[in-house]
């Protein structure tokens, strides 16, 4: 992991365990709603920062998980059983959008998942008697845990922090591994990949598969915290929000879906003062940033130091020239 990374999550981890129990219901619901996009965009990064493949339907994943962790509580399961039917569910179905990405790439397989996520919210949209079609689902419940009420909003939120640092561990994990060098390896050279022996068609298919099991815990986390969902919430338009989050946080960094989901979350709350002109504020600020720090916010430490390394090189020829 890099320092900037870690900079960042010594930060932030005390903010996270503290912070909530000082804030308000809205302000504990504000922080739930990041960590749930920190969860999903984890999996986005793997699948579009690690392995480099264009995806732009991460939303229709968000959405099966919630559906079926939704319509399973509907019908009398658990929460403990919706929520890794939905995640199962999510690692089939991004198996299967990954057969697109062995044979298109680049802007492509963008228009590949776009499509996907478009025929997806079709499907919640229409089939009233399974998704409740635009009236969506309500009285979705939260959890019980050991006889413990998650009903309350500090407790929920404690809940999804828990798996939010579970999950960044088993992801931790994975990058470390020879799993995770080959999503690397696959991103910066397909072609040389394949001549070390890397199943470029394997870690292709299963970056997509572990990046959609991400976004289907977190949609199904998503339901029990807002308690009713409807086919708006995973339109096209949120996946290219949460494509965007990735990018500004940084694609490629262990801690970018951190930083890139509070700017796409809690950021338009605190700009809401301006009003009318906070999505042109919110947006300008985006384009600015991919003007000036193309690789995300966290790549900023290693731009400057890459600078002060090219500027000690060339003093150093300099005295060397005679």
């Amino acid at each position: 992991m890099k320092r900037s990374s870690l900079l960042l999550g010594a930060l932030a981890l005390p903010l996270l365990l503290i912070a909530p129990a000082f804030l308000k219901n809205y302000g504990i619901h504000l922080f739930t709603t990041w960590l749930v996009f920190v969860i999903a965009n984890m999996g986005l990064n793997l699948t579009v920062g690690y392995a480099g493949q264009k995806s732009l339907g991460h939303a229709a994943f968000f959405g099966i998980g919630a559906y079926t962790t939704a319509i399973l509580l509907r019908e009398g399961f658990s929460f403990w059983l919706g929520l890794p039917a939905g995640a199962l569910l999510c690692f089939a179905v991004g198996l299967g959008l990954g057969f697109p990405a062995l044979r298109v790439q680049t802007i492509y397989l963008a228009f590949a998942t776009l499509g996907f996520n478009t025929a997806l919210w079709l499907v919640m949209r229409n089939e009233e008697w399974l998704t409740g079609g635009t009236f969506g689902i309500n009285n979705i419940p939260r959890p019980s845990l050991g006889g413990l009420s998650l009903d309350r909003n500090l407790a929920f939120y404690y809940l999804v922090l828990a798996f939010a640092l579970l999950l960044a561990w088993l992801m931790a994990s994975l990058l470390r591994s020879p799993w995770g060098k080959a999503f690397k390896a696959l991103r910066d050279n397909p072609i040389r990949a394949e001549s070390l022996g890397i199943d470029t068609r394997r870690y292709t298919l299963l970056s997509f598969a572990i990046g959609a099991t991400y976004a289907g815990i977190a949609g199904g986390l998503y339901a029990a915290q807002v308690q009713f969902i409807d086919p708006s919430l995973f339109t096209v338009g949120q996946s290219i929000m949460m494509y965007l989050m990735v990018v500004v946080g940084g694609p490629g960094y262990f801690l970018g879906p951190l930083l890139g989901s509070a700017v796409g979350v809690v950021l338009p709350e605190w700009l809401r003062f301006a009003q009318a002109w906070y999505l042109f504020v919110f947006g300008t600020a985006v384009v600015l940033l991919m003007i000036w720090l193309p690789d995300g916010l966290l790549s900023l430490p290693d731009r400057i130091r890459a600078r002060r390394l090219s500027r000690q090189a060339l003093a150093a020829r300099a005295l060397k020239t005679p």
